[in-house]
């Protein structure tokens, strides 16, 4: 088993494309794990779309890998966004990590593109089966309520075999969908007391279907930021974070510097968790660099030797 660490943007954060690639440059040269784009269509604030993010890091990095944080199968095409996950697998030479949720049936992005939220449970449902099943068999042959197959197949299919399938989500259909056809899980906006129970159901659901996921194959995600809780950018992340919430935020980000973020690190490890996407609270390119400068050079080393202390 291995923790490893990744970072996550939501937010266009960065003052121009010229600032985003300076960041991807120092977090594929720095040993960062991984990059997650959140999935955002509708929004006032800049926001990349993520599975085009995941086909530009396929052709400008050499080491990370990259997922979607998550992508509403809700709103996609599965067959499209099969040979879309397939084409960036063979095009990166195997480091596309593909996640994927419902979305909330809040999200504008539903009605702007004319997708119902009724049965979006169902209809991502049908869309996982389709995923797991092009990306592996030759010929698939499906009939659900929502989608039709005959004899479909695409070509190349993904390198990685099998390709990684995260699922996000902590409601029982989630962990359901996990249990079924997931190769891993990645919380949302959780605590590590919320986590601790999700993982565990779906390791008794997974055993009940003859599935094993891997132990190091249970993620977590929180923000971060080296400074303190009155930055006037801290306080702005708290409110937002608590009016999605509906209570105190305490407990879902670390503030302060390396004993601060390494503590609520270990609070998930110790819930189960060993994969993080951890997500700077940052504005602008050069806040951005630093942040993340301060985790490569000093955060990264003590996942590392907690890595070293679990072997």
């Amino acid at each position: 088993m291995s923790i490893g660490a990744g970072i996550g943007i939501a937010n266009f954060a960065f003052d121009d494309a010229r600032g985003f690639w300076k960041w991807v440059d120092l977090c594929d040269a720095g040993g960062v794990d991984s990059i997650w784009q959140s999935d955002r269509i509708i929004s006032t604030q800049p926001a990349l779309e993520c599975m085009t993010v995941m086909a530009a890091l396929a052709g400008a990095t050499r080491h990370i890998k990259f997922g979607m944080n998550v992508a509403s199968l809700g709103l996609r095409d599965p067959v499209i966004t099969a040979k879309q996950c397939a084409t960036i697998d063979v095009l990166s030479e195997g480091r596309l990590l593909p996640a994927f949720g419902i979305g909330s049936a809040r999200s504008r992005d539903y009605a702007a593109t004319g997708k119902p939220t009724r049965r979006r449970g169902k209809r991502a449902n049908e869309g996982l089966e389709i995923l797991t099943r092009l990306w592996t068999e030759e010929a698939v042959d499906f009939e659900g309520e929502f989608y039709r197959l005959d004899a479909a197949s695409i070509s190349p299919r993904p390198v990685q075999d099998p390709l990684p399938l995260w699922i996000g989500g902590s409601a029982p259909q989630a962990i359901e969908r996990t249990a079924r056809w997931g190769t891993g899980w990645q919380a949302g906006i959780d605590a590590a007391p919320e986590v601790a129970p999700v993982i565990a159901a779906i390791k008794n659901r997974a055993r009940e279907l003859g599935r094993v996921i891997d132990e190091d194959h249970y993620g977590a995600g929180f923000g971060f930021r080296f400074g303190t809780a009155s930055d006037p950018i801290v306080e702005r992340h708290a409110e937002v974070l608590r009016g999605r919430l509906g209570r105190d935020p305490t407990g879902y980000t670390a503030v302060g510097g390396v004993e601060e973020i390494m503590a609520l690190l270990r609070r998930f490890h110790e819930a189960g968790a060993h994969k993080f996407v951890l997500r700077p609270i940052a504005s602008g390119t050069e806040d951005m660099l630093s942040q993340t400068r301060a985790l490569i050079e000093r955060v990264l080393p003590e996942v590392a030797a907690l890595n070293g202390r679990d072997a």
